[in-house]
């Protein structure tokens, strides 16, 4: 009896348990949505700066070629040494053009000889001519050759000049001052008037030259930022900063001086010159440098961190932004010049805006999200901004 009634009990709480497993149960709760950093953008004003390629030029070059022919005697200069303008470099064989001075003074003792003869005849033959006792035809000639007689001595003096000056070409002197080269020729070589191989090239150095190029495009944005008041030259002259091929600075700031009137049609750049001071020679004509240079003040410019903006498979540059009601929005910015570690953005960003630069991977186009003021590890680079693009 007792078995049977622990049967009937078992039985009725089977049910019972298989009934209270079958409720429904409780909802969990929702997860917060996700957290990101944001940063609130605002108008700043940059300097604006072009990094350019160039090419390191002397001031001025010469090139030191003979003037006349002969035979090198002497080198009077050392290798790499600073000459002024004026100094004997090399010295040529001079006895032909002493010999053919001494014929010139010849020819000119012989005409002054016989323009006395000519002109005494030619009297002559005129006081004759008025006396009826000769014909005047033979007055003129002796007239003529008393003039031909006047005119071979200027022509024998000219000569003498013509020597002098090629005795005096066999005596080369540098023409500027500056740092001369090797010598390209040595003593006993023959050289030749025109040739095309200079003896030697001279290079004034003390200040140099910067030559960039600068492409007509950007010339034209820079232009016309400028007159549309966008763009704002703090001076009327440009500071040229420069960067050496080992990374390091060039100490000494230099000016623009010029740019080019016209565009090479080659690679469609403009030239543009900057001139530095260089007392210590550090910069070599021929250098590849990089030309830092300030295009301007913008007064209204939205700098972002770079963290805010990256790319999608189009290679567009994409910014989130958290609106009014916590959402994400997604837009497509263009980034237009790098400062530092922010961008500058000219289309797509306002004033502000709140753009996501940290936890971008938990956040979704239209998702909630909390946000909170970013705190970055760095302070932000001082505002002067290089042309280096990434894209739009």
């Amino acid at each position: 009896m007792s078995s049977a009634k622990t049967l009937a009990g078992l039985v009725i709480l089977v049910p019972s348990l298989w009934l209270s497993g079958c409720g429904t149960p409780e909802p969990s709760a929702a997860p917060p949505p996700p957290e990101v950093g944001v940063v609130t953008l605002h108008n700043e004003t940059a300097v604006l700066s072009s990094e350019l390629p160039g090419r390191v030029v002397a001031a001025e070059t010469s090139e030191v070629r003979p003037q006349v022919n002969g035979i090198i005697r002497h080198r009077l200069f050392e290798e790499g040494s600073i000459v002024e303008a004026g100094q004997l470099l090399y010295e040529i064989e001079d006895a032909p053009y002493r010999a053919a001075l001494r014929s010139a003074q010849a020819a000119l003792t012989r005409a002054e000889a016989s323009i006395n003869a000519t002109r005494l005849q030619a009297e002559r033959y005129q006081e004759l001519a008025s006396l009826k006792a000769a014909s005047r035809q033979d007055a003129d000639n002796a007239q003529a050759a008393a003039d031909q007689a006047s005119a071979e001595v200027e022509v024998q003096q000219a000569a003498i000049h013509a020597a002098k000056v090629d005795l005096g070409f066999t005596r080369i002197r540098a023409p500027i001052s500056g740092r001369i080269g090797r010598s390209l020729v040595t003593p006993g070589a023959l050289v030749q008037a025109g040739q095309a191989q200079p003896l030697a090239t001279i290079q004034r150095t003390d200040v140099v030259h910067v030559d960039v190029m600068q492409s007509a495009a950007e010339t034209l944005d820079l232009r016309e930022a400028m007159l549309a008041g966008d763009l704002i030259h703090d001076s009327d002259s440009v500071p040229v900063e420069l960067l050496l091929p080992n990374g390091n600075v060039y100490p000494i700031e230099g000016q623009l001086q010029f740019s080019e009137i016209s565009v090479n049609p080659t690679t469609g750049a403009v030239t543009l010159r900057a001139s530095f001071a260089n007392p210590d020679d550090m910069l070599l004509p021929g250098m590849y440098v990089r030309a830092r240079l300030s295009d301007g003040v913008r007064q209204q410019a939205i700098l972002a961190p770079q963290q805010g903006i990256t790319r999608d498979v189009r290679g567009r540059a994409v910014a989130l932004i958290v609106d009014a009601e916590g959402k994400v929005e997604q837009r497509f910015v263009t980034a237009e010049r790098a400062i530092g570690n922010r961008w500058m953005v000219t289309e797509g960003l306002h004033p502000g805006d709140q753009l996501i630069v940290e936890g971008r991977h938990r956040a979704s186009s239209g998702a909630l999200v909390t946000s909170k003021p970013w705190a970055p590890s760095s302070q932000p680079a001082s505002p002067q901004v290089s042309t280096t693009n990434p894209g739009e």
